[in-house]
């Protein structure tokens, strides 16, 4: 072989024991770096055709490579807003220019627009809940935004769902008077609830909601404004009943059969309200609840935000109701290790990485989000330290192997002397 080309090997390598060792640094510099993914320099080697029994030398090239499908041991915190991922998936965040990048750091915390910002300053990116049950783009960012949370603004939300369970006396007969559909001063009834609701601007209305027997198996349901009773008594109300629903139940099981499975009715003020009565059931005792609520609430600020598994983001204002704000998504990509790493511990996809998917945690192989954890960097101490002194032994040898090509040489370029 060459002499040129024995020094020039020397050189590749020690090229590539700086790239370990450029990597060996970063990783034990960002060993505290929450969400860092540790790199390692992978080593493949270049072979140069030879000709005629003469070795060509060629050297070594360097490929380096994130760990960033390995999972970093998480650390607990007493704050709802650090977040990490168990298992596959990124959080989607952007920049101030509104650039969306992938990231596994989830220390985030409010800002002075209520924004939801990690360490790096990129701000954390979900589904809103204003306009329904939020849907992934599987394919793309759209439809994502800042998550924005202000304990300032109060807010007031309508009663448009509620849930009603509970049993009715099998044993009941039908009273001799009008039923209460009909608002007249004689009507009579089996059972009586009230309801709290609400209306647009979060005031409360309480509903009266009357169950009638209306022979064997059949049953009435009619819902009346408790404010517009007659003063003293109930019957008539000004206005009549809000709402009215016939209920059939099966006599030998007891359960609610039938096309109808709830009532809807207009709040005063407010929006229609869908109650659900499908748990309803008629049994050989007497009228029970089981369970009733409402959604909604009245006018009030946001006490505290809580975090679930499953990404959805819920206010939690004084009166003690939640309200649903926003579902934070994860992204993944075919190879994560290919992906392409960003300044503030930020990636983005790239020609190997795949394309981005969007998706819900815990569905598919996406992992679940843990509220009041953050994931620690990947990187091993003692295993950095041990590549350290491995590629400093390494730089040495090739030191002395371009060291000793530059001897000879000084001998070959003397030997006209």
């Amino acid at each position: 072989m060459s002499l040129y080309g024995m020094m020039r090997t020397g050189v590749s390598g020690m090229n590539a024991q700086a790239n370990r060792l450029s990597a060996v640094a970063d990783n034990i510099a960002n060993s505290d770096t929450t969400g860092y993914k540790r790199s390692s320099a992978e080593f493949s080697s270049l072979i140069m055709p030879g000709t005629g029994g003469a070795y060509n030398s060629g050297g070594v090239t360097t490929t380096i490579r994130s760990a960033v499908s390995t999972q970093g041991v998480m650390t607990y915190t007493t704050s709802v807003s650090d977040l990490a991922v168990n298992g596959d998936g990124f959080f989607v965040v952007q920049d101030a220019s509104g650039t969306p990048y992938l990231t596994r750091a989830g220390s985030f915390v409010p800002d002075a627009q209520g924004r939801l910002v990690n360490a790096a300053g990129y701000q954390l990116m979900a589904y809103d809940y204003a306009n329904g049950d939020p849907a992934a783009t599987a394919n793309g960012f759209e439809g994502l935004v800042p998550v924005q949370i202000s304990d300032q603004q109060m807010t007031a939300t309508p009663s448009t769902d509620g849930i009603f369970s509970g049993n009715l006396p099998a044993g009941a007969t039908p009273p001799a008077g009008p039923l209460p559909s009909t608002n007249s001063a004689t009507a009579e009834y089996t059972s009586k609830t009230s309801l709290v609701a609400y209306d647009n601007l979060g005031n409360k209305k309480l509903l009266d909601v009357y169950f009638t027997n209306t022979g064997a198996g059949t049953w009435q349901v009619a819902v009346f404004d408790q404010s517009k009773a007659t003063p003293g008594t109930s019957f008539p109300y000004t206005g009549g009943a809000l709402g009215s629903a016939n209920l059939t139940f099966d006599t030998t099981t007891g359960k609610l059969t039938g096309a109808t499975t709830g009532v809807s009715f207009t709040v005063p003020g407010g929006q229609t309200l869908n109650l659900d009565l499908s748990k309803l059931t008629q049994l050989g005792t007497g009228f029970t609840v089981a369970d009733a609520k409402v959604n909604g609430n009245a006018p009030s600020s946001i006490q505290k935000v809580q975090i679930g598994q499953d990404g959805v983001i819920y206010a939690q204002f004084a009166d003690g109701s939640t309200k649903a704000l926003y579902k934070i998504p994860l992204a993944d990509v075919q190879s994560p290790d290919n992906l392409t790493a960003m300044p503030g511990n930020v990636y983005v996809q790239s020609t190997d990485s795949g394309a981005v998917h969007i998706g819900f945690a815990n569905e598919g192989k996406l992992g679940s989000i843990v509220s009041g954890a953050l994931e620690n960097s990947n990187v091993d101490i003692a295993e950095e330290l041990t590549n350290m002194i491995a590629a400093q032994r390494s730089y040495t040898a090739n030191s002395k192997v371009f060291q000793t090509g530059s001897d000879l040489m000084d001998v070959l370029v003397n030997l006209k002397r």
